[in-house]
Order: C-alpha cells, then sequence, then structure tokens
C-alpha cells in the first residue's frame, strides 16, 4: 500500500467518480482506475460502488476513509515540518476576494506574482466571488484567506476579521440626475433613495447588505433595478439615466464622464468595508499563515488606515 494509493482513493471519493478525480490529480483514468484496483487487490476489499452514476465508498470503504485522510495529513505535517526547517513553503493557498475590493491603491495581482516568485513551490489560487459565499467557504476550510465586505454587523463565529478599507457608502448619478438637486453640502439623504431606480451590487455582498440594513432602519425597501458584480459597471449603468448607483463614496471610486463622483449617504452615513478575513484559529498550513502575514503586511503599507469602528454604524462592502 502507498499513500499515493490512498490519495487516490480519498480524491475519487471527494469528486464522486473516476473522470473529475483524475482531472484533478493530472492522471489518466485507466492509469488512476488501475491504482484503485490494486489498492482494493492488496486489502482484498472493494472500497468503492462503481455500478450507479456517481461513484461511493461501500461499507468497507467508509470505514477506511478517515484513516486514509489521517494518513495523508500526517505525511502533508511530516513534509511541512521538514520544509519549515529549510525555510520552504510548498503546498496550496487559496485566496478570495470581492471584485474590485481595494480598487487601484493595491494590486493583488503583482501581490501574488511576488510572492510566488519568493516561494515557487507553493501552489496559489485566486478565485472571485460574493462576501457571502466567501465566508461560508472560510468556515468549511474551502478557502483559506478572503477580502470581503462583511454582510453582518458583528462578524460569523469562527471568523476573525481585520478592516483594511473604509469608506463612506454614495449615490452616483448622471450629471442632471434630480438627485443632485436634492444633495446638501454634505452629501445626498439616505431618504432620497426611497422609491428611486437603483443601481447595486448583488445579494450576498457587503454594500448591498449595508444599503438594504440602513434603508429598513430608515423605514423603506430599496428598489434594485439593475445589479452589476463590477463598481464601474454600475457607474456606466448610472451614466445613461439608469437609475442611481450605489457604491463607496471613496476619492478612488468611478467616475461618470470622468465629472461626476459618488456623493455621500448621510442622515444617517453609512460606511463600506472589506475586511481581510480568515478562520478563528487561524490558517491550517504555514503556507498560508505566511501568505497571511505578509498580505497584512502589504495592505497596511498600501492603503490608508481604515476610521476606528462606531457603535451601531453599519458595516458592509
Amino acid at each position: 500500500m502507498e499513500l499515493r494509493q490512498l490519495r487516490y482513493f480519498v480524491t475519487v471519493v471527494d469528486e464522486g467518480g473516476f473522470t473529475r478525480a483524475a482531472a484533478r490529480l493530472h492522471l489518466a483514468q485507466p492509469g488512476l482506475s488501475a491504482q484503485i484496483r490494486q489498492l482494493e487487490r492488496e486489502l482484498g476489499q472493494q472500497l468503492l460502488d462503481r455500478s450507479h452514476r456517481a461513484v461511493t465508498p461501500t461499507e468497507t470503504g467508509r470505514a477506511i476513509l478517515p484513516y486514509a485522510r489521517a494518513a495523508l495529513a500526517a505525511a502533508d505535517a511530516v513534509r511541512q515540518t521538514a520544509d519549515a526547517y529549510t525555510g520552504l513553503l510548498r503546498g496550496r493557498v487559496s485566496l478570495g476576494t470581492v471584485s474590485g475590493a481595494t480598487g487601484h491603491a493595491f494590486d493583488i495581482a503583482s501581490f501574488l506574482a511576488d510572492f510566488h516568485d519568493a516561494h515557487p513551490a507553493l501552489e496559489i489560487t485566486l478565485t472571485e466571488d460574493t462576501s457571502e459565499r466567501m465566508q461560508a467557504a472560510l468556515l468549511a476550510g474551502d478557502l483559506d484567506i478572503a477580502l470581503l465586505g462583511p454582510t453582518d454587523e458583528v462578524p460569523p463565529p469562527g471568523l476573525s476579521l481585520v478592516t483594511v478599507v473604509d469608506a463612506p457608502l454614495g449615490v452616483l448619478a448622471a450629471p442632471g440626475d434630480p438627485i443632485h438637486a436634492a444633495a446638501g453640502p454634505a452629501g445626498v439623504p439616505l431618504t432620497e433613495l426611497r422609491d428611486r431606480a437603483l443601481i447595486c451590487l448583488p445579494r450576498g455582498t457587503g454594500v448591498r447588505a449595508a444599503l438594504e440594513r440602513a434603508c429598513a432602519q430608515a423605514g423603506f425597501r430599496p428598489r434594485v433595478t439593475f445589479e452589476a458584480a463590477v463598481p464601474d459597471v454600475l457607474a456606466r449603468l448610472a451614466s445613461r439615466g439608469l437609475g442611481v448607483a450605489v457604491l463607496p463614496a471613496g476619492g478612488d471610486g468611478p467616475a461618470v464622464d470622468g465629472r461626476v463622483r459618488p456623493l455621500p449617504i448621510v442622515r444617517p452615513g453609512v460606511r463600506a468595508r472589506i475586511a481581510l478575513a480568515w478562520r478563528g484559529a487561524g490558517p491550517a498550513s504555514p503556507a498560508a499563515r505566511a501568505l497571511l502575514d505578509r498580505l497584512r503586511e502589504a495592505l497596511r503599507e498600501a492603503l490608508p488606515a481604515p476610521a476606528p469602528d462606531t457603535p451601531g454604524q453599519p458595516a458592509g462592502s
């Protein structure tokens, strides 16, 4: 019995079939099937039920599965411990981010390229998703680290969050839109959004959650008629008169025709936040911990210090 055979067995179970497992392992499917059959012959038991469309473990396979996982985890721990003494990072780190998380102030692509140059044996994956789904992925262990907009005023149990961007939420509309006449010196009152056609990020994002919480507290429900995942698209839709875009009103935000930038929402003000998030106990692997430490340092260097949290003030981005 070899560790690679146990890894193949676990991967087939996790993927629910040989085709997806072979693709994940970068193997030819016939070779993978042959290795599993050899493992079954050595153990004298059938481990996988191949009679259905989805491959599932047999009763024996289910009994063996936790021990196979433990053996693989122990082998990985041996490798990681040895690598720690040589200063080598290897393995896989998964990072998630919301679209336009830090605007143009922080170049995530250059950061990851530099980190990979320093640790070439490390595989880094980057995915883009909603904040809500990334919070769930962090808790499930499918993501190691995420840059997200908190969707709740209180972080979910089991997550650690550090705010890296904090900006007022604002509205943006085409020149000549009535919203400009309603704006005062400080910005646009939240109640001016009642019954207006709004353009916003989708549900599951921090900005959308912050908008909906603030409107609910003001006694109305926002009428979102257009959704887009990228702030620049929201701005372009607003520039064509399709509604009032709701997005962060920081100085690095998008402009309409290069002239109009978001006006802050006031009475009450609403904050848009981006936070660096990870599981409360910390990333599991040394590689993920190293990436988190370097990312926190790089964000502190690149971004202005966020304003301190105000009690009772909605968060989100």
